[in-house]
């Protein structure tokens, strides 16, 4: 199997901290998503410390300071920015804002982690990758999953061959919100369930594959008041097989995939979150029967893949390792989300 571009991983950076220190990280805004699950589990690890934390408004900034057991709140992200202490930076933004401060940030000096998915467009994404280039940092999409033990062991499975030949994927993410104060609601802020939370389907088909789809379909609904897309179904053909997945912003919660090859198939119970306090379980199925006959299941300890993520991003920052999704990645899951809003509005396939 074709493994999918690795940036190189850099050496610690002359005048920063020790190769052994932890990695300082400065956190641009309060979203939920930092506040109440990626800041917490950074901490949790000892490669790595959350020294500053910044919003527009000061007084958010150091409510979650406080709240967190951050050093310093900074009342503007430009204020963080320009902070010597912080080595890296973590950005959980509205997906419209990815890029610009993931610019800013690498222009500064700073790498970068950034929420999935790391632009609106493969033209922006473009854009952050020549940066990086120049500015010799790390930059990384946060996809977490590819971090998570159960997602190491199916591609494991894959290569040895336990289901024979990859042939299709299949996956579905859904969750039920409709609230216009959401930034998810808002076609301007680069909301809609394709970017939210197709991109989790489209990244981890590709990445069991280890190539790019040739091609893709994609049927799209969009909410009648906010015009953001809210149910998606696409098709991706790949050289050696096809994927396939449902996406919806306005359904029962629900997640699944499933991997079929010539001899088996592994069904991953809870792919996207996980919940760090229970164990995770795949299904390994030699296909004898439909009564599950030939099932054995795989279970692995609850693990918080926030942390794995911000550890494996420290490792390739002090020079021992690559980031787990690099900018290219980024920029090939980028250019099949742009494929699939073309073929949408096309009715026909379109190539990434």
């Amino acid at each position: 199997m074709t493994a999918v571009p690795e940036h190189a991983a850099l050496a610690p950076r002359p005048g920063r901290t020790g190769a052994d220190e932890p990695l300082a990280w400065g956190v641009l805004g309060v979203a939920d998503i930092a506040v109440r699950q990626v800041i917490p589990a950074i901490q949790r690890s000892p490669a790595n410390r959350v020294v500053a934390i910044a919003s527009r408004d000061p007084a958010k900034a150091e409510a979650a300071a406080r709240t967190l057991g951050i050093a310093r709140a900074h009342g503007s992200y430009e204020a963080l920015l320009a902070d010597a202490a912080v080595e890296a930076v973590f950005i959980p933004l509205p997906n419209h804002l990815h890029v610009p401060w993931s610019l800013r940030a690498v222009a500064a000096g700073k790498h970068v982690l950034c929420e999935k998915p790391l632009g609106c467009n493969a033209a922006e994404v473009r854009l952050l990758l020549a940066a990086r280039d120049r500015a010799g940092v790390q930059v990384a999409e946060a996809f977490m999953t590819r971090t998570h033990p159960q997602w190491r062991r199916v591609r494991e499975l894959i290569a040895a061959g336990r289901i024979g030949e990859l042939r299709m994927v299949t996956g579905h993410f859904s969750y039920y919100r409709r609230d216009p104060d959401d930034v998810r609601s808002r076609v301007e802020y680069g909301g809609g369930v394709l970017l939210d939370i197709g991109c989790y389907p489209v990244t981890m088909s590709r990445w069991l594959f280890g190539a790019e789809p040739v091609e893709v379909a994609c049927v799209l609904e969009r909410d009648p008041g906010f015009k953001v897309d809210r149910y998606v179904s696409g098709v991706l053909r790949f050289p050696a097989g096809q994927a396939s997945f449902t996406v919806a912003g306005q359904a029962a919660l629900w997640q699944r995939m499933e991997i079929f090859g010539t001899r088996g198939r592994i069904e991953v119970e809870i792919p996207f979150n996980p919940p760090a306090t229970h164990p995770a379980r795949i299904a390994v199925d030699d296909g004898r029967d439909l009564t599950g006959g030939g099932i054995e299941a795989e279970t692995f300890e609850p693990v918080n893949q926030y942390t794995l993520q911000a550890e494996r991003f420290a490792e390739a920052v002090r020079g021992r390792g690559a980031v787990p999704v690099t900018v290219e990645d980024a920029l090939g899951n980028m250019a099949v989300l742009d494929a699939l809003f073309r073929a949408a509005e096309s009715g026909r396939w379109e190539k990434p």
